[in-house]
Parts: structure tokens; C-alpha cells; sequence
């Protein structure tokens, strides 16, 4: 059984085809943003010079789920970026950028557990199976952003406040959800 705390190896072949080394078969884009959604940590090389090509991919993963209308990143976020590249900003703009996911990441894992301890359903039968499809859901619903993130969020300018008030407003929704399941 492979190692799943170390990153998978996926060698790119001069054919520009990519080779998962554990399991000995290729692998297309789509299998590789599989493996990281299953908070898996990948690290794609070229074969010959062998220079990590990781950030190459994953950018190429991105855009193509952006190219297809999954948008997550607003417009603004995208400019900020853009900006980012090009101004002095740049080099506190990753710092930002992964300490915004890491407390998204902590949000929701916390979220989750107050779903389970405040809730006076947890005693009734068939709440394990709910609570497992509302984890299922939310996993759904942010990409499976669970596992280890190391990418890029909202930039300051775009998440500061309004980030703020869409988590209030996520957790007012949630609540409401929680008081009707309640009730039933």
C-alpha cells in the first residue's frame, strides 16, 4: 500500500504524458485534480530534466475548471493576482493567500463539529447517516478543500470585509438550516 502522507510522484514524459509511478499507469489532468481533492499532495516532474513542474499544472488545472465555467475566482481576485505579480505586494500576497485558506479550512472543520455537538438530534436514529450527507455536501460544495491547501484565496483588497460578512452570512444560513432540521 502506497505511502498517502508523501506526495505522489507523477513523472511528465517527453510526450507530454503524465505517469503515476504508484500505480504504473498514466494519468490525465482531471485524475491528478482527483488526487489532490482527496487531500492528497502531488508533485508533478519532467522526466528528463527533472524540474518540478507542480505550480505549471496546477495552474493548468485551475484555469481549466475556470475556462469551463466552475468560476470560484471572482474577477477581482484574478486582477488583484494579476497585480500582485507587478507590484511589491507580491511578496506578502502568498503569506495572505494561504494563511486565508488555512482559516477557511479551520472554519469549516469547526462547522462541522458544531453541527454534531450542538445539535439535540444526535441522539435520534439514522443522525449519523444525515450528518455523514451534510459532510458529503460540504465537501461538494468546497471542492474538497479539506485536505492540505497550499494554493491561492481571496487577496486583501477583495477578501478583507467582505470575506468577513460571507462567512457571517454562510453561518447565519447554516444556523437556520440547523433550527429547521431541528424541528423536524
Amino acid at each position: 500500500m502506497a505511502d498517502t502522507n508523501a506526495p505522489l510522484l507523477i513523472k511528465r514524459y517527453a510526450s507530454r504524458r503524465l505517469y503515476n509511478t504508484e500505480t504504473s499507469d498514466y494519468v490525465t489532468l482531471e485524475d491528478i485534480a482527483g488526487f489532490i481533492r482527496e487531500g492528497r499532495e502531488v508533485k508533478i516532474v519532467d522526466l528528463k530534466s527533472g524540474d518540478d513542474l507542480t505550480r505549471q499544472y496546477l495552474l493548468q488545472i485551475i484555469a481549466e475548471h475556470e475556462s469551463r465555467g466552475e468560476s470560484v475566482l471572482p474577477i477581482g481576485v484574478l486582477t488583484d493576482l494579476v497585480r500582485s505579480y507587478t507590484t511589491q505586494a507580491q511578496s506578502v500576497v502568498p503569506e495572505f493567500l494561504a494563511m486565508s485558506f488555512e482559516m477557511l479550512r479551520d472554519g469549516q472543520s469547526k462547522m462541522v463539529e458544531n453541527m454534531t455537538a450542538l445539535n439535540p438530534m444526535a441522539s435520534m436514529p439514522g443522525f449519523e447517516a444525515m450528518r455523514a450527507q451534510q459532510e458529503a455536501f460540504m465537501k461538494a460544495m468546497t471542492g474538497g478543500m479539506s485536505g492540505q491547501w497550499s494554493g491561492p484565496a481571496a487577496s486583501e483588497d477583495e477578501g478583507g470585509e467582505e470575506a468577513g460578512d460571507e462567512l457571517s452570512e454562510i453561518k447565519k444560513q447554516l444556523a437556520e438550516l440547523q433550527s429547521k432540521l431541528s424541528k423536524l
